[in-house]
């Protein structure tokens, strides 16, 4: 128990640092459960209530791995939040990518370089969920069919207000 409250403020510590947003953590809801084969994942409540994942390791990520991670994961996510300092982040990764692949174009839209946001390096990542999908989480496991498995029950869908 001890150890586990001494995890969740260095995790808040590490999510203060690297995301510039209060980690605040009310409760776990699942903790350190794998999401591949060198990564793993915290699901948390803030004490205002919204679910965040938290995910990290020593394999580097893209934001397209953590969009699939989220998505096996039985979880739909509401916002990616962007490393601190860079709110736009995504954004100019994607423009910095597509200007390597076309360096003739000037005129971007956001159309132009919804792929190639999704090529941004994202590790650690920090992502708002909306709702968890049928009420179960899901784990990597190597050894099932699929490759994920059931790892906890827990129904939760953020209601959005004015």
């Amino acid at each position: 128990m001890n150890d586990q409250l001494y995890e969740d403020v260095a995790m808040e510590r590490q999510i203060t640092a690297q995301f510039g947003v209060h980690g605040d953590i009310d409760s776990v809801v699942a903790r350190n459960f794998p999401v591949g084969r060198s990564l793993e994942a915290t699901l948390y409540l803030t004490k205002k209530k919204l679910l965040m994942l938290y995910v990290h390791g020593e394999a580097p990520l893209l934001l397209s791995d953590v969009r699939k991670i989220v998505s096996r994961a039985g979880l739909a996510a509401e916002m990616y939040l962007p490393p601190r300092g860079h709110p736009h982040y995504f954004d100019e990764v994607g423009v910095q990518k597509f200007n390597e692949v076309f360096p003739g174009r000037k005129a971007v839209s956001e159309h132009d370089i919804a792929f190639y946001k999704t090529l941004a390096p994202y590790s650690p990542a920090l992502i708002m969920i909306r709702e968890v999908k049928n009420g179960t989480i899901y784990q990597f496991d190597s050894d099932a069919r699929g490759g994920w498995r059931p790892h906890s029950k827990f129904s939760y869908r953020r209601i959005k207000t004015s």
